[in-house]
């Protein structure tokens, strides 16, 4: 086996086959419910069978090899790809022609402080000047180099074609503009995914309302302020980003079509398009995912017309979902105290009493089966407030107040009670006890419950003091 490994490693033919079987594996789409390989070979009863025999054993291990081999080769040639788009760029810059060629009738004095001028010249606000040393710069030159399969040439083409878009569409100066007040609602960062990137969330049934569609699409120039809205939002998720080693340099995005018109809006239809080749264009792997969530059938169609305009990298970075797995496909990516509670999470706006930094925990309760959930307190007045939330709803809940002195009587919060929505209650603490939630799963399914809870020191409720007087 070392034979033939080092008599492949020194054909150039092998080589070259290797380096394009490489370029097809990485550019091969991951589905959201795709095992990994090592998933997929993992000791299962089937794989531990002792009667394989050695010709099968030794195809899985050449096999192995033959994939380390072309990975290895596969950051050797990223690297020098790298190396040579630093060159190129350095070189344009320095030679003043990055942004195109000089004007031939400028003096000398305008010639030079152009090189100046451009020797600062930054992107998201990282230098491209690769001699400044900055960390910042590689990340932002990378992300050329994978939407365009690491070919230099054409990563240069598109970080000139975007420099010189930015430049026309004056994207320097738009977050000091005030575009579309109307329309907030559709579009809003919100907190962080479980990676630290920063959430966007485009919720398109806030358009069924005409009105609020009139003004943001009522004419040609309200379509241009909306597509130029949607370019702010952009650069102000980009704003929130850190491009440096183990920084987070890109977004997650969510759009929810709940509720949509969207077959009967063609200039919402028509702005979508074009602000989704500006992003493909002139913000390279600046977006993570985009997770479309409660779309009906005709938005797949839509979007089966609208991937022809998409590169291979940026069909990959759809994810799609059933309005049944909303909550779940959300919370592989975004933490319960991350995830709006509308989407089945725990987070509320203007919320005072719990922030993103409370954790929630997680109880699996089996099929036919009741689960408890204690808050224990373990000396009086304090208000304990609590939040909860169930993964497909569908189970039934009661709370109560149990008190450690056994004379005491228990106190019934809430009966037994459908679940059908995030609950939020509190409890004035007299005396050191516990609050107990039951819940009973009547269905054949796992359900997973999250929960948070923190206990606050407050006065005394106003009927427990008249009751002492």
């Amino acid at each position: 086996m070392a034979k033939k490994n080092e008599e492949t490693k020194n054909d150039p033919d092998h080589d070259k086959e290797d380096g394009n079987n490489n370029n097809q594996n990485e550019q091969r789409p991951h589905d959201q419910n795709e095992t990994t390989d090592d998933e997929d070979h993992q000791d299962s009863p089937e794989n531990q069978n002792d009667s394989d025999d050695d010709v099968d054993f030794e195809s899985v291990i050449q096999g192995e090899e033959e994939l380390i081999t072309p990975y290895v080769e596969m950051n050797r040639k990223k690297k020098k790809a790298l190396l040579e788009f630093r060159c190129r760029v350095e070189d344009s810059i320095l030679g003043n022609y990055l942004l195109g060629k000089p004007n031939q009738y400028l003096s000398r004095t305008e010639i030079l402080k152009q090189k100046e001028i451009l020797r600062e010249i930054t992107l998201w606000g990282v230098p491209l000047l690769p001699s400044k040393g900055d960390e910042g710069t590689d990340i932002v030159l990378l992300k050329f180099l994978r939407a365009r399969d690491f070919k230099v040439h054409e990563a240069f083409q598109m970080l000139r074609r975007t420099l010189e878009w930015r430049k026309v569409y004056k994207t320097d100066g738009i977050l000091e503009e005030e575009l579309c007040p109307d329309v907030g609602k559709v579009l809003c960062l919100n907190s962080r995914d479980r990676e630290g990137r920063p959430l966007c969330y485009s919720v398109y049934g806030a358009f069924r309302d005409r009105e609020v569609y009139k003004r943001a699409f009522g004419s040609e120039e309200k379509c241009d302020d909306f597509l130029r809205w949607r370019i702010q939002c952009m650069e102000k998720g980009i704003k929130e980003l850190e491009f440096k080693n183990g920084g987070v340099d890109s977004t997650l995005q969510i759009s929810d079509f709940k509720n949509s018109p969207w077959p009967l809006m063609k200039e919402l239809r028509s702005v979508s398009k074009k602000a989704m080749v500006l992003f493909q264009e002139n913000y390279p792997e600046l977006i993570h995912k985009i997770i479309v969530i409660n779309a009906p059938l005709w938005y797949y169609v839509v979007h089966m017309l609208r991937s022809r305009f998409l590169t291979h990298n940026s069909k990959r970075k759809f994810v799609f979902t059933r309005a049944t797995k909303v909550t779940q496909t959300l919370l592989k990516y975004i933490a319960a105290e991350s995830l709006p509670i509308q989407y089945g999470g725990l987070n509320r706006e203007n919320d005072d009493e719990f922030s993103p930094l409370d954790e929630a925990s997680e109880l699996k309760i089996k099929g036919n089966s009741t689960a408890y959930i204690e808050f224990p307190v373990s000396e009086a007045g304090f208000t304990m407030v609590w939040d909860l939330s169930v993964v497909g709803w569908d189970v039934s809940y009661k709370e109560e107040f149990i008190p450690d002195d056994e004379g005491s009587y228990k106190i019934l919060l809430q009966n037994q009670k459908r679940m059908g929505d995030n609950v939020r209650n509190s409890f004035y603490i007299s005396e050191p006890g516990k609050v107990l939630i039951t819940i009973d799963n009547g269905t054949f399914k796992k359900k997973r419950v999250l929960y948070r809870f923190k206990a606050r020191p407050c006065t005394v409720p106003m009927y427990i003091f008249l009751k002492k007087q």
